[in-house]
């Protein structure tokens, strides 16, 4: 098969891109450097002629609701409208498990993303995950005053993202289904103590502070929102074996 990737130079869209070489399909990365822009839509019919299925793991780091609404909603767009426009016959959707409880932020992009895919004129496939375990060096990163580095009070369920890339590679290969069984890790964690794990394996130190964020969004960080249900599948690495790999 032809296989496109929006976002394809990402934290799991590299790894889609491996995974699905390794299973014998041709991939193209939609990227600026192949004149194709997703947000404004430029170069979309010329790179997807051929194509047999779009995954699409494009995303912002942003935690403004507007900003992730528009970002998605544009980039969903021209997707669904590009692939209709040359007959591609699939679209997979990476989404995050929790979203419709707290429809904010970051969260309120991926509602609108959504609500496109499933009313849009391509055959779908959407799959949901919770946060990857890179997540936690995302939000060391993120914020630091001196030596200190706020991390909002959250429970997580982090997976492999490289699990997510199988599993997305896994249901192009099998076709439309609409929305499938979410996908979450082995284990359920606070966030500051996968952060600090974090900071510890890679040398980066600091003092992770926990930072109860408010709000709706704050609550579902805290309550379990954000996790997975009991009828959700279960990825196999834990964080602790990848924070292990990280420090060797």
């Amino acid at each position: 098969m032809r296989v496109a990737v929006a976002g394809g130079t990402g934290t799991v869209g590299h790894h889609v891109v491996d995974v699905a070489e390794e299973h014998g399909h041709e991939v193209v990365v939609l990227s600026r450097s192949r004149g194709v822009d997703l947000a404004a839509g430029t170069g979309l019919d010329a790179v997807l002629h051929g194509v047999d299925a779009v995954v699409d793991v494009a995303s912002v780091m942003t935690q403004s609701g507007e900003e992730a609404v528009r970002f998605f909603r544009a980039v969903t767009t021209n997707l669904l409208a590009a692939e209709a426009r040359v007959g591609v016959g699939h679209h997979v959707a990476l989404s995050i498990v929790g979203i419709d409880r707290a429809p904010v932020g970051h969260y309120a992009g991926k509602v609108a993303q959504e609500e496109l895919v499933t009313a849009g004129p391509v055959p779908w496939t959407l799959l949901r995950a919770t946060q990857f375990h890179e997540f936690a060096g995302q939000l060391h990163g993120q914020l630091r005053f001196g030596p200190f580095h706020p991390v909002p009070v959250m429970t997580s369920q982090p997976v492999a993202a490289r699990e997510v890339a199988e599993r997305l590679v896994a249901l192009v290969e099998a076709g439309p289904a609409g929305r499938v069984a979410d996908l979450a890790g082995p284990e359920v964690l606070r966030m500051t103590s996968m952060v600090r794990s974090y900071a510890r394996a890679t040398g980066r130190g600091g003092v992770v502070l926990p930072v109860p964020v408010p709000g709706k969004l704050g609550r579902a960080f805290r309550d379990g929102s954000l996790t997975a249900g009991s009828d959700a599948d279960q990825g196999v690495q834990t964080f602790a074996r990848w924070v292990a790999a990280l420090a060797r």
